[in-house]
């Protein structure tokens, strides 16, 4: 038959799945119409040895002349060597966003974790948000410069991390994206340029912490912060001082929930660490405490609580409120370090101090043999907590001789 229109109009709905109307004049030109009534032209030719099929589009927005002509187009293309559907895919592939990468990259790498994730989208909204729906083909190095250079003066730090993100999108787009001949889309990466240029801002890393010196004006006032009756307030003084006396990161202390703490073996349990090596700390006497005393407090899982039933989020309020009590100025991750540094001042067998603070010794093949028992390094973390109150007036251990240690802000 000849697809013409009253053909294509007189062309019989199959019961199910699909049936195909051949054109007797133009050879590969039909018309496919499926079971839900849907009429569409196709043209089907052998090309490279593979039988390969382009639909022209659905009859009514298409008509039956118009599509032949489209055939007919095709099929020039094909006969002078063309191969017209892997050039249409390949310039579909290559017209991708930068939003439909960043997406895809977050589905191939599913292991990232949940933190992880949550901070490339907020750059990626921050300082890529009119890129979104640019192909990532028209980010060019000169706009890559310019964006680095310009968030740059906002913090040099975050400008860093946005372009090392985009240059992972990019590597992730040179292998996932290749052309009908199996290269890559998009070989060239422009944040490269960064490296070229030598532009990467020169970020030092932060190296405060609580000073031995501050330790009591500091004590004082989360103690104060404990007795507002309030709570909240009494829930992020015993967080405070968790994250003081364990070292642990704010996530994993915020995350901290009753399952994680074994009174009956003195530890506590982080599962979700940031080298995904669970964490079974020994409790000192100090912790088990502060920690009895909070048990049977709160009907939630969560160790520290927040308002809405789940756990307790950034305490921006009461760490406003200690440091200016205090007068000493310090983050959540200050207190890691200050743990640490009180930790290192002690003479500590390094690999202690590093399964206390689950840090890996890169190329130790020794640590590797090493297995650190809980109970192995409670002597070590009584050691550091005796150390931490002694400094903060608080010991009731009269035997213990105060050890000075040195920090990096005095």
């Amino acid at each position: 038959m000849k697809l013409t229109k009253t053909a294509v109009e007189q062309a019989p709905i199959p019961a199910s799945g699909q049936t195909f109307y051949r054109d007797d004049q133009l050879k590969g030109f039909a018309l496919r119409v499926t079971a839900g009534g849907v009429k569409s032209f196709v043209i089907e030719k052998r090309i490279n040895r593979k039988v390969k099929r382009k639909t022209l589009g659905r009859f009514g927005a298409l008509t039956a002349e118009k599509a032949r002509k489209e055939a007919q187009k095709f099929l020039g293309q094909v006969a002078s060597g063309q191969d017209p559907i892997s050039e249409q895919k390949d310039e579909d592939l290559s017209s991708v966003t930068l939003s439909e990468v960043f997406e895809l990259y977050l589905k191939v790498r599913s292991a990232l974790k949940e933190t992880t994730v949550r901070d490339y989208r907020r750059l990626m909204k921050e300082i890529f948000k009119d890129w979104q729906d640019r192909e990532l083909r028209n980010i060019t190095k000169d706009m890559v410069q310019k964006r680095h250079q310009d968030y740059g003066k906002r913090s040099q730090a975050r400008a860093n991390n946005a372009m090392r993100l985009l240059k992972a999108v990019f590597n992730f787009a040179r292998g996932q994206y290749e052309d009908s001949q199996g290269h890559s889309l998009f070989p060239e990466n422009p944040v490269d340029r960064l490296s070229h240029i030598k532009a990467w801002y020169r970020v030092e890393r932060r190296r405060t912490l609580v000073k031995r010196s501050e330790l009591p004006a500091w004590f004082e006032a989360v103690e104060r912060l404990r007795g507002e009756g309030d709570p909240t307030s009494e829930t992020i003084a015993d967080y405070l001082m968790l994250l003081l006396f364990t070292g642990l990161r704010r996530s994993e202390g915020m995350n901290l929930q009753w399952d994680d703490v074994d009174f009956v073996d003195r530890t506590l349990t982080i599962h979700d660490t940031k080298n995904r090596e669970p964490l079974i700390l020994p409790l000192s006497d100090y912790l088990i405490e502060l920690l009895k005393h909070r048990e049977g407090q709160h009907e939630s899982s969560y160790v520290f609580p927040g308002s809405s039933g789940g756990r307790i989020v950034e305490p921006r309020k009461q760490l406003f409120k200690v440091i200016e009590w205090s007068g000493v100025s310090f983050t959540l991750h200050d207190l890691r370090r200050t743990f640490i540094t009180v930790a290192e001042s002690l003479e500590l067998s390094q690999y202690a101090i590093k399964h206390l603070v689950n840090h890996k010794m890169p190329n130790d093949v020794t640590a590797g043999y090493i297995v650190m028992d809980p109970e192995r390094l409670r002597p070590a973390m009584e050691k550091i907590t005796q150390e931490i109150l002694n400094a903060a007036g608080r010991s009731t251990v009269d035997n213990v001789i105060p050890i000075t240690f040195k920090d990096s802000r005095g």
